[in-house]
């Protein structure tokens, strides 16, 4: 019954959304891009010359504007994050995870800054990847998960508490919660063997900024790894899955967390990223080498990676 009760209320959201995306596009555009010419207008209006534009979504506004915006949207999904992670993906997204740490490869001693880890999914994966590993010489390893908001990080805490995996638990292995701006890290140079990021670069104001504090903090022969929503390789398939993201995805928001615009917001942002090749070329301007990179269900999302030499 309650099952029942909960499919006929996304229905009614989907059909409402569907009815306002329907009327948006007979006037004037598409109901996800009406607010980007007001804001863009906005923005023009009110911005110095100095400053520069970025996008929020499919909306333009103020470089100084973004981080507020981004940081408002995670304040609000911190709790309903890991629950919407599995609505959305149908729980393919553990499956992602896992296959990005494989790839990363572990190793006892290895000091990891997972950016962006608010949850801690990549970390705990990480953590118990080594605890599976035979470590003879007694050798610590390290992880620092940052976020720039402390809500997530707050979420990743409580969980690590629940699951055991505290500095205080962990044989060989210490933990530590940091918030902190990718564009801007409190880390020394040269501190760290691998830096992660999943799900969190598309979320930046400069993504170049974020890439090269990543070089920044990375020792020589460090490695940079980062997970993300990408493009589909096929257009037909593409058009199905935009079809899900915008029609589905905020009605689902709306009703297993109570928000729709975060959603909608975050479906907008993954259409808004590089394609493959790009983000491949912006990893390489930052100096990384032996940049490569390898989709994931039909390049939903992909695995960039890349080295400090």
């Amino acid at each position: 019954m309650q099952s029942t009760r909960s499919n006929r209320v996304l229905l009614s959201l989907t059909r409402r959304f569907l009815k306002n995306r329907t009327a948006a596009q007979a006037t004037t555009s598409p109901l996800w891009t009406r607010g980007a010419a007001g804001q863009a207008s906005s923005s023009a209006g009110t911005a110095t010359a100095e400053e520069h534009t970025t996008h929020f979504g499919f909306q333009t506004v103020r470089e100084s504007e973004k981080e507020q915006k981004v940081h408002q949207v995670f304040e609000q999904v911190a709790q309903s994050y890991d629950m919407m992670n599995d609505a959305m993906s149908l729980g393919i997204h553990r499956v992602w995870k896992d296959i990005f740490v494989e790839r990363l490869g572990p190793v006892h001693g290895m000091r990891l800054l997972d950016m962006a880890g608010g949850t801690g999914d990549i970390t705990f994966r990480y953590l118990r990847y080594l605890a599976n590993q035979s470590n003879p010489k007694q050798r610590v390893s390290h992880v620092t998960v940052s976020d720039i908001n402390q809500h997530m990080l707050d979420v990743g805490e409580e969980r690590a508490r629940r699951l055991g995996l505290t500095s205080e638990k962990l044989p060989n292995s210490t933990i530590a919660w940091k918030c902190a701006d990718a564009e801007k890290l409190p880390f020394e140079s040269d501190s760290y063997t691998a830096y992660t990021i999943a799900f969190g670069i598309r979320n930046v104001t400069r993504v170049d900024k974020v890439l090269a504090e990543a070089y920044r903090v990375l020792q020589p022969g460090g490695r940079f790894m980062c997970l993300e929503f990408s493009h589909l390789t096929n257009e037909t398939m593409q058009w199905l899955y935009d079809q899900y993201s915008f029609q589905l995805i905020p009605p689902m928001g709306q009703l297993l967390a109570g928000q729709w615009q975060a959603y909608q917001y975050l479906v907008e942002s993954i259409r808004r990223f590089p394609k493959q090749e790009q983000f491949k070329q912006m990893i390489q301007e930052a100096g990384f080498e032996q940049v490569s990179y390898e989709n994931l269900t039909f390049g939903i999302v992909s695995i960039h990676s890349g080295f400090k030499l």
